[in-house]
């Protein structure tokens, strides 16, 4: 009896994605399509490759994006998958679609996925350099099956490679299903009725030879004066970001110089399926003049002769697969004279152009995308999804390599001689709204706690004392205040500021004190601890209670005996645990009745005083309110989704989801790594690294809010959308959480 197959649930597809102009995207947007038109039940979506100095707006099905040169990217990329129950991973190859010598990245990829993998290999090189060697070799042992497009690329991988020919599946290049029909009946569309049509089409670059196809126009005209090639496609953009449409418009010269330009008609653009299927419809004859023999695989061949044109074409590997037995003609390379024999010969002989193409579209009806999707389903079933689903939905323990690198400059760019920058519009500063001293005593804490992690270039720059400088011009000695909001033409907006940018400001000052070693900065900062941490118990604010406790915590770490600073711990220790008592209950087990911004702040200072105070109580309640806290900011499929701050959570009402601040995800970060270095138990380091992936993806909308490209951090997550502006609030809320799991990974953590 035979076995049903099971089909995967869930299935990813790695590689570019439109509407990046490539033909791995466009390819793989066709795959995907089809195999969702076929297997409704399965879950489709794409994890995409973005190449170097580009950013695209990518649809909904792409839930993922690596950047091709950032090797963290790849480790993160799996994390995502196990992360969210794939089942399957379809990976895209191609040498220069990923980073690394010779694509290499790819590899830290498919090291760390707990599910199958079948990698479909668009190149198969016969003369590998070794670094290719190497790429290829533990690629095709990390995949589960590998896919290749013609007879032979079989061939390459098991006598070059080595590879098993039982896991190896051929499948065509799909091709659109269109009904074959005469050129002429599209030739309206294009202005070109009644004359015989030439067609190449795909982004240009010069290894495509059309120059060869344009040096043969003249002998064409000379027999068919009519004559008109159309060359559709823009430039490919890596080719066009390094030498801009220079190859297009020395292709334009020859057709002058050849006196042939009113014959040729450039379409530069990126055309939609829909249109390239009435370009090929309109032609009489493909030219695909290819300069080199190791190719493969050609998405334009499959498409020209499987939707039924006469093709001549230079005999690269594809070539000589598809078009044999008649189905179209081949010519030798970069040779002109042959193009033109053969395109005189199929437009002069009907008869044969014919019969040439009703073989090519016969031979394509085992290529339309419908067939070749159920054979993609065939291998997926084949790879063994069914029987190695991916693992519980927890990440894998983080390792240092797995974190993003620390990147600057964005903090930088927005800093100038006053201070950091309250906001930005995208990532260019916006002046309008000056200054804040919430937003300085945070990036002056970063270059403390950098420091720790090995890394004073904030000290050495002069940027930490200038964030200190900062917090000494907003305090108002007179009544040990600080101001908070300061415009860009340096006059301050208030008289005082809140009773939280107090605190923020104490707990910046009080981890200078605890933690530098450079004397300048530490000196400063006692003085100006001193003379504002008594207006801290006059607050009524529990979260300037709770950044007073975290500021002490820090101060005390290097001035222990320090009378005045213990009693002021003990006092708004008492204070939050009194709060606790009054408000909590079994099913609210929190400090007030409403949960608003940097909630885990209150269980986190309360966590330190028990450890430093050897209070049982204040640890279990800490703990204990913690916990609820992460429980609560969970999605439905175990994402971290903090309160959101349309609304925050009242008792008794709907907690807010949206709007996503990633000053919340930090709080929560810092709390549970405490409360990991505090209990030991791993759960958690796991709800710290759900916090942290909450700013590279794994959140409710499936989007990054770190922005590796700058270094800043997007400005939180709305229902519908992540807000662009990269503000200075939000991107330190990021670089404070890397340094932070940084310094949690080293071998010695500071308590």
């Amino acid at each position: 009896m035979s076995r049903v197959p099971v089909l995967p649930r869930r299935l990813a597809f790695v590689g570019s994605s439109l509407p990046r102009q490539c033909g791995i995207a466009t390819f793989t947007a066709d795959l995907a399509e089809a195999l969702g038109a076929l297997y409704k039940q399965v879950e489709f979506f794409a994890v995409a490759m973005t190449d170097p100095h580009n950013a695209y707006v990518y649809p909904s099905a792409v839930r993922f994006e690596i950047a091709e040169n950032d090797l963290a990217a790849y480790h993160r990329a799996a994390d995502f998958l196990n992360i969210n129950g794939v089942d399957l991973v379809s990976l895209q190859h191609e040498f220069g679609l990923f980073g690394g010598p010779a694509g290499s990245h790819v590899l830290a990829l498919l090291r760390d996925l707990r599910m199958p993998a079948v990698t479909t290999l668009h190149t198969v090189l016969r003369e590998p350099d070794p670094n290719q060697r190497r790429v290829m070799d533990e690629l095709t042992t990390l995949s589960s099956r590998v896919v290749v497009m013609s007879r032979r690329g079989v061939d390459l991988l098991q006598e070059v490679y080595g590879v098993p020919p039982e896991k190896i599946d051929l499948i065509h290049h799909g091709i659109p299903d269109v009904p074959f029909v005469d050129p002429n009946f599209y030739k309206d569309k294009f202005a070109v009725e009644g004359r015989p049509v030439l067609l190449t089409f795909g982004l240009l670059s010069p290894n495509k030879g059309i120059e060869f196809a344009i040096a043969a126009l003249p002998e064409v005209l000379a027999a068919w004066p009519d004559t008109v090639y159309l060359v559709v496609g823009a430039t490919h953009p890596h080719l066009r970001r390094r030498e801009g449409e220079a190859y297009r418009l020395s292709l334009a010269r020859l057709a002058r110089e050849k006196g042939v330009e009113d014959h040729l008609v450039f379409h530069d653009r990126f055309v939609s399926k829909e249109e390239l299927v009435e370009f090929l419809g309109a032609a009489d004859v493909y030219l695909t003049p290819y300069l080199s023999e190791a190719q493969i695989t050609s998405g334009t061949l499959a498409y020209a002769a499987g939707m039924g044109k006469a093709v001549v074409s230079t005999p690269y590997w594809h070539a000589q697969e598809l078009l044999a037995e008649d189905r179209g003609l081949l010519v030798p390379f970069s040779d002109p004279h042959a193009i033109a024999a053969a395109a005189i010969e199929l437009l002069g002989n009907d008869t044969r152009r014919h019969a040439m193409r009703k073989r090519a579209y016969l031979m394509g009806r085992a290529m339309i995308w419908p067939r070749v999707a159920q054979d993609y389903m065939e291998s997926f079933t084949q790879s063994g999804a069914a029987k190695h689903p991916a693992g519980p939905s927890r990440a894998h323990p983080r390792r240092s390599d797995v974190l993003p690198p620390l990147n600057l400059a964005h903090l930088l760019r927005m800093t100038d001689d006053t201070g950091l920058f309250q906001h930005a519009i995208f990532d260019v500063p916006d002046r309008t709204h000056g200054y804040t001293t919430d937003d300085n005593a945070r990036a002056l804490l970063l270059a403390m706690l950098l420091e720790a992690a090995g890394d004073d270039s904030l000290i050495q720059s002069g940027h930490a004392g200038r964030y200190l400088s900062f917090l000494a011009h907003a305090l108002d000695q007179d009544t040990g205040r600080f101001r908070n909001f300061l415009s860009f033409s340096r006059q301050w907006l208030e008289a005082v500021g809140s009773e939280d940018s107090q605190g923020r400001a104490l707990w910046a000052l009080g981890t200078v004190v605890g933690r530098t070693g450079n004397e300048g900065l530490r000196g400063m900062s006692s003085r100006l601890f001193g003379a504002s941490l008594r207006r801290l118990l006059e607050f009524k604010s529990p979260r300037a209670w709770a950044f007073g406790l975290l500021a002490i915590h820090e101060y005390l770490r290097r001035l222990s005996g320090d009378l005045e600073v213990r009693d002021a711990r003990i006092a708004l220790a008492e204070r939050l645990l009194a709060l606790h008592r009054r408000v909590a209950t079994p099913d609210w087990p929190w400090f007030e009745e409403s949960l608003s911004y940097c909630n885990a702040c209150l269980p986190h200072a309360l966590l330190l005083c028990a450890q430093w105070m050897d209070r049982g109580e204040m640890r279990d309640v800490a703990l204990r309110s913690l916990e609820w806290l992460a429980r609560i900011q969970v999605s439905p499929d175990g994402c971290f989704a903090p309160v959101g701050s349309n609304g925050f959570y009242t008792r008794g009402k709907q907690m807010a989801r949206f709007d996503q601040q990633p000053v919340e995800a930090h709080a929560m970060l810092s709390a549970a790594l405490e409360a990991h270095g505090m209990t030991g138990d791993e759960r958690w380091r796991t709800v710290a690294e759900s916090a942290f992936d909450w700013f590279l993806g794994r959140n409710d909308l499936r989007a990054p809010v770190y922005d590796p490209a700058t270094g800043g951090c997007r400005d939180g997550l709305h229902p519908d959308r992540v807000n662009r502006n990269q503000g200075g609030e939000s991107t330190l809320a990021f670089l404070l959480s890397l340094v932070e799991m940084q310094l949690a990974q080293s071998p010695i953590r500071e308590k």
